[in-house]
């Protein structure tokens, strides 16, 4: 089968119409990976069917990458689940996911571990790599090979070496588009049209998808429209994605 990416979550920020908040699933022949626990994530029941391992990868821990761990408690997964993030998340997330704000991990009605990862490659069953971005808080971005496919995740940051590296030769490069047309901020790090697009014509990646868009920017699907063409014009192999679209990597 080829390689399938799901979009759950494409806004950063709040859930509006137009989408829900930061998740992504990755199916291959043999895992389902998630990316961040955005709102998103409650949808995931609709694809998960069957029973292989499933991976998620937290990027990092503001609200709207891992608000959707409260609805974990509504899905039926023999196979257990494997969470991922960086070193401290198992403190965090146990303060967070627990009575009395919902119901604890280790209450749910299948397995989950938590396991905290060091920056650098990862001894997984597949090629993983987790390299620290330019964010207001600490966040992981990710590369991974999955079934001779490169999938580089870039979610909240600024432009940064590391952004590079795991996007270089990527076959899809999933990166953040937070802030309008031309804007920056250097005391809210996050990425334009433009600044994606730059990272992805310098990393030679194949293709870019531009997600977590900022909804109080981009209101609208339209929105984001304007925002892929700004990028095509930097990078063509662009597109802005959305809620439930679904694609191949081949």
């Amino acid at each position: 089968m080829n390689l399938k990416i799901i979009f759950l979550g494409t806004n950063g920020w709040y859930n509006t119409n137009v989408g829900n908040t930061t998740c992504i699933l990755i199916e291959s022949r043999e895992y389902y990976i998630i990316l961040d626990a955005g709102d998103g994530l409650y949808k995931i029941d609709r694809f998960i069917k069957a029973q292989k391992p499933i991976y998620l990868f937290l990027s990092h821990f503001h609200l709207n990458h891992i608000t959707g761990l409260h609805s974990l408690n509504k899905f039926k997964f023999p196979q257990g689940l494997k969470i991922y993030g960086y070193e401290g998340m198992k403190e965090i997330l146990n303060k967070i996911i627990c009575s009395p704000y919902t119901m604890a991990l280790d209450d749910l009605p299948y397995p989950v571990e938590l396991f905290e990862l060091k920056e650098g490659e990862q001894d997984l069953p597949f090629f993983a790599e987790c390299r620290c971005l330019v964010h207001s808080v600490p966040c992981f971005g990710y590369r991974l090979k999955i079934d001779n496919k490169i999938i580089a995740y870039c979610p909240d940051t600024g432009i940064c070496d590391n952004a590079l590296k795991l996007a270089e030769n990527a076959d899809l490069l999933l990166c953040e588009c937070s802030l309008k047309i031309g804007q920056s901020k250097e005391d809210w790090p996050h990425l334009n049209p433009q600044t994606a697009a730059q990272i992805a014509k310098k990393a030679s990646a194949k293709r870019l998808a531009l997600i977590h868009f900022n909804p109080h920017f981009y209101p609208t699907l339209t929105d984001r429209k304007r925002a892929e063409k700004e990028a095509k014009k930097i990078f063509p192999n662009t597109f802005s994605a959305r809620d439930d679209m679904k694609i191949c990597v081949i």
